[in-house]
């Protein structure tokens, strides 16, 4: 997926979770941060940030913030937006197989998944989730606790016992990482409910991205350690 209109920043605060303070052509800008997690390893003073201009003429924020590029030198996407679409394009391109009647946020009882399709008759449900945490080359989600992921989880469990195909999408919206792992110090029971859906016959499905000023696209699948304990 490609961007239009952006333009790079300084990254000087973060006052909530839904604003961003940025230096800008000589001056601070109050910007949109696409990402509710908390995304602190990213969003450091001094970091360059890139921001897409809104269309939209009556917003309080001219900008949305989209990209960071960490100290290390690492771009990383931060759009929680931008793996829904991604992935889109990834299904579409057969990332998982030749698709059919793919469609987007489709509801099942009482839950809404991302993706839904048909394959070879058999019903096919993805859950995408966007990864930004990277530690020590092993990328973590989630970045704080997430009730609704792991309804979304254990939902994919139930629909893999009637005979379905169903798959959580972890969408890494960065390169240079080398395995996902639940993100066990933040939130537990996510973990536990991607092992009980995984025995239950879930896909765990981890790629990362090439991301950059502009542009970020699922390249590559990543190795998926769900063990606790499990050394890597």
């Amino acid at each position: 997926m490609r961007y239009d209109n952006i333009c790079e920043a300084t990254f000087l605060r973060r006052p909530n979770r839904f604003v961003a303070e940025v230096e800008l052509d000589g001056h601070i800008e109050r910007v949109h941060v696409k990402n509710t997690g908390r995304c602190a390893e990213l969003l450091v003073p001094g970091n360059r940030v890139w921001l897409e201009r809104s269309a939209n003429p009556d917003r309080r924020t001219r900008y949305d913030l989209v990209a960071v590029e960490r100290a290390d030198g690492r771009f990383v996407n931060m759009d929680s937006m931008a793996p829904n679409r991604a992935a889109g394009e990834w299904l579409a391109a057969g990332g998982l197989g030749a698709l059919q009647d793919l469609r987007a946020e489709v509801r099942v009882g009482d839950s809404r998944f991302d993706f839904a399709a048909t394959q070879d008759g058999r019903p096919v449900y993805v859950e995408v989730k966007g990864c930004t945490l990277e530690q020590d080359g092993v990328a973590r989600f989630p970045d704080a606790p997430t009730e609704r992921g792991v309804k979304h989880v254990r939902g994919l469990a139930e629909l893999a016992k009637q005979g379905c195909r169903c798959v959580v999408l972890i969408v890494i919206q960065m390169k240079g990482v080398r395995i996902f792992q639940p993100n066990w110090a933040t939130h537990p029971a996510f973990g536990e409910a991607l092992i009980d859906a995984r025995n239950a016959g879930v896909e765990i499905v981890a790629v990362d991205c090439v991301a950059r000023p502009g542009v970020v696209e699922i390249d590559s699948r990543i190795p998926v350690r769900l063990e606790r304990r499990q050394e890597i």
